[in-house]
């Protein structure tokens, strides 16, 4: 590591520190064992909205954990890669995390991090999701999610739309060059098209309804880890929830921890994600209804085989994501 990757871990971990100073202390801690493992690896992407799992290395380092590993990874690799255990935990979009466990990918959905975070784009004349029929639409991820939105209006999104989604073909520059029609992007994707004065938007999970009712990234863990580990597995929950409050309560200290810590260089986008989402909000969303209203969705597209029972019975364990609720009190 060059001594400025490691200055800029050292100040991410400090601002955290001090951030993760102001949460309340740790509640009902004197009775829990120890973890059963110091180590957790963590997935590392170019998306702002993760920001909990990027700004909770202090908190994992107060739950016990000495060896905190930040993997680089993809979007795209990301569920085969919490699949074969090459991270032992990852949060991702929940049709994604689905999707996953229906084709077998060994993992455990094991609570909610946060809502909202996407914004979908039009261009001048479309005033709605209906209005997208017989139009292309960009996107970098969410194919599931852009699918099922489509579908809540009526539409076929295999026959009524065009999705260009291959990263090689820059879909973010064909939306802002006017060749395609629509653009669905997560963060920093909208704060750069804000700030570009492009397009406008027809549709922003945190809020329009029924997206801003559910979870729109859960944390997700390998199944051997949660299973073998499961003290370890509710502290690696608790670190996340506490940084989720950390990144309401604390937004500016939150956004110079990611660009001290290199998952991102832009602090104006940070920031404007992190006071735009709901990231305080986690203890008034069910994760089990968020899991069961996008698995129904997928099930009835045919993009998933397994119903919500069976992806709830064998993909999920909210035991300690409900026991954190009640313990972590707002």
């Amino acid at each position: 590591m060059s001594q400025t990757q490691t200055r800029r871990r050292f100040l991410a971990a400090l601002s955290a520190a001090g951030a993760a100073a102001m949460l309340p202390p740790r509640q009902g801690s004197a009775a829990e064992p120890p973890p059963e493992t110091t180590t957790v690896r963590l997935e590392k992407l170019p998306i702002i909205c993760f920001a909990p799992q990027y700004v909770c290395e202090a908190l994992l380092r107060a739950e016990g954990f000495t060896d905190i590993r930040y993997v680089e990874t993809t979007p795209e690799a990301l569920s085969e890669d919490l699949g074969r255990g090459k991270v032992d935990f990852a949060a991702a979009l929940v049709p994604g995390h689905i999707a996953a466990i229906d084709a077998g990918a060994a993992i455990t959905i094991v609570g909610g991090v946060h809502a909202g975070c996407y914004e979908l784009f039009a261009r001048e004349g479309i005033r709605g999701i209906a209005d997208l029929k017989g139009k292309s639409v960009g996107l970098y991820g969410g194919l599931d999610l852009i699918s099922a939105m489509v579908a809540y209006v009526g539409l076929d999104p295999k026959k009524d739309l065009t999705f260009v989604n291959d990263p090689a073909l820059k879909p973010l520059e064909l939306f802002a060059e006017g060749r395609l029609d629509a653009y669905l992007g997560l963060p920093p994707e909208p704060q750069i098209l804000h700030a570009r004065k492009v397009g406008h938007v027809i549709l922003r999970t945190a809020v329009d309804r029924p997206w801003s009712e559910y979870f729109c990234c859960m944390l997700a863990g390998t199944r051997d880890y949660v299973r073998r580990h499961p003290a370890a597995t509710k502290r690696v929950i608790r670190a996340f929830l506490k940084a989720a409050d950390l990144c309401a309560r604390a937004p500016e200290q939150a956004a110079r921890t990611l660009v001290a810590g290199g998952f991102t260089d832009r602090y104006e986008y940070a920031l404007q994600t992190l006071n735009e989402n709901p990231y305080g909000g986690w203890r008034d969303y069910s994760a089990e209804d968020s899991v069961r209203f996008f698995a129904l969705r997928l099930h009835d597209l045919g993009f998933i085989k397994s119903n919500p029972q069976k992806v709830l019975a064998e993909g999920t364990d909210f035991r300690f994501f409900d026991q954190l609720k009640r313990e972590l009190k707002a």
